[in-house]
């Protein structure tokens, strides 16, 4: 009972001479030992304001690393986690039951608790202050880091290094992504409108050939982890991908893919609706970093084939409808290329270029620029040549592996008797069968509630397609047989006649084969 007297005696004479004594000499004492302290502790404390500054205006971005870090690594994953708030936005708990069950709270240290962590040996202790401010509501929130004091100025700033890097990752991967498009808007106006991106493809889903497959992830998490090797190359950070092949071969679908894998988000250019190449460039400043620059249908797009390739007589006549269509044109805008349908626009090739290779094509980092075509040989040298598409990806009929893939994704596992009918439908690919992924889908789609069906269904379908290959071949093989025209003749005598009995032979293994298919 005497200690507690005393004490009750001491923080009395406290509270008087803090009333007492002016504002300037007690600074000064909690200054004196706040260095008394320091003097003696074995440990350095470093204290991370949430904002910069008295005006508590301009954001801390450590804070907000430390925040995320704390979050993954040490919260979610100590075994004994100290005291902890939950707290889910506004947004979420005013939206349906199912977008609120699916949103999981955010997690963060309570005020005034602490949670260890090591790093190469070495104990930290975070430890997360919220003071209310004086006659306010407010609160000024704060971490402060304790290091062990003889090892923290060697520990400190790879420490830090190794927090960035791992929030860094946090936040690729938790932000939300947006699909962007450019609107059609008048000059000196370009801009990007955007909706959430929530696309269900990834590599998972995809029916891509294994190998290729392979391939495509490895390069692609070879650019995301590329930071120091295009810094030291002097390359820009940046990569090209041209998916060709037929409609349906899954062109979209991959690049969704490739957007949900990398984490990116989707800025999907129509070039019909840019006018002019200056507009190009500010559509392209405006894009962020760890953006997938997406150009669909680029042969649809423009006329991309330039003038290397005509004569001179057709390079006259082109420069000659060139300079009637600049001259019919209120702009004075060079080097005009006209649209897919007609009408012309102001967007060049030269411009689309530099769009994806100059000097503007430099001015963000870890950007992916996607370009699909359904005919690779409409597109001009110029674009196709690595730095500008680099990888070079093309998609046609579904083969093997990818149809037992989409079989067993769409209606599972099968019977004996339908594995018997998914072999002979891989015969039929072998054969020269040919249906797109999209194809495939679609027959396996509407009967996905009947395996049976489904895998009778696709198999009668590639038997059908290989019976119509077989007659196209055979009228090609005709049409060249009834062709006495001497173009179709050799230069030697006879050179016609060695290609007759050259055919012939083709259309006897074809005879045969078609007899061995039908049972003769």
């Amino acid at each position: 009972m005497e200690f507690l007297s005393q004490m009750w005696s001491l923080l009395g004479l406290l509270t008087i001479l803090q009333n007492v004594l002016p504002t300037q000499l007690l600074s000064l004492l909690h200054s004196l030992w706040q260095s008394l302290q320091d003097s003696l502790t074995p440990y350095s404390y470093f204290d991370v304001p949430e904002f910069l500054g008295s005006a508590a205006v301009e954001p801390n971005a450590l804070y907000r690393h430390v925040q995320l870090y704390l979050h993954r690594s040490l919260l979610l994953s100590s075994p004994s986690p100290p005291r902890l708030t939950l707290s889910l936005p506004r947004s979420v708990t005013g939206s349906s039951v199912g977008a609120s069950a699916a949103a999981p709270p955010s997690v963060s240290l309570s005020p005034n608790h602490s949670v260890p962590d090591a790093f190469n040996g070495h104990r930290a202790v975070w430890t997360h202050h919220a003071d209310t401010l004086q006659d306010s509501l407010e609160e000024r929130r704060s971490f402060s880091l304790r290091l062990p004091k003889r090892h923290a100025a060697a520990v400190l700033p790879a420490y830090l290094a190794h927090l960035a890097a791992a929030a860094d990752n946090l936040e690729r991967s938790s932000r939300a992504r947006r699909l962007h498009t450019n609107a059609a808007s008048p000059r000196g106006s370009a801009s990007w409108s955007s909706v959430p991106f929530c696309h269900p493809s990834t590599f998972d889903t995809l029916a891509l050939d294994p190998d290729l497959k392979a391939r495509l992830l490895a390069d692609l998490t070879s650019f995301a982890e590329g930071r120091e090797f295009y810094r030291r190359t002097g390359r820009p950070w940046k990569r090209g991908y041209l998916l060709h092949g037929p409609p349906g071969s899954g062109k979209s679908s991959l690049i969704a893919a490739m957007a949900n894998h990398l984490r990116y988000d989707v800025f999907d250019l129509e070039l019909t609706r840019v006018t002019t190449n200056a507009d190009l460039r500010a559509l392209l400043i405006q894009t962020t970093n760890r953006s997938l620059i997406v150009i669909e249908d680029i042969d649809c797009s423009l006329h991309l084939t330039g003038d290397r390739g005509l004569s001179s007589n057709n390079m006259r006549r082109h420069n000659k409808r060139r300079r009637a269509a600049d001259d019919s044109s209120d702009s004075d805008d060079d080097d005009v290329i006209g649209g897919a349908d007609g009408r012309r626009g102001k967007v060049t090739l030269s411009g689309l270029l530099n769009f994806t290779d100059g000097l503007w094509s430099c001015c963000g980092e870890e950007r992916v620029i996607v370009f699909t075509t359904n005919h690779v040989d409409g597109i001009d040298p110029a674009l196709l040549r690595p730095g500008r598409m680099d990888v070079h990806v093309r998609l046609g009929p579904c083969g093997a592996h990818a149809m037992r893939e989409l079989v067993e994704r769409y209606v599972g596992a099968v019977s004996d008797q339908d594995e018997m009918m998914l072999d002979a439908a891989e015969g039929c690919i072998r054969d020269g069968a040919e249906m797109t992924p999209a194809e495939v889908g679609e027959v396996l789609l509407r009967n996905r509630d009947e395996p049976e069906t489904a895998v009778t269904e696709l198999a009668s379908e590639l038997k059908a397609r290989v019976s119509a290959a077989d007659e196209l071949q055979w009228e090609d093989s005709a049409a060249e047989l009834s062709d006495e025209s001497p173009r179709k003749k050799g230069r030697k005598g006879f050179a016609g006649w060695e290609g007759k009995v050259r055919i012939l032979g083709r259309l006897r293994s074809l005879t045969k084969s078609e007899s061995g298919r039908r049972g003769v």
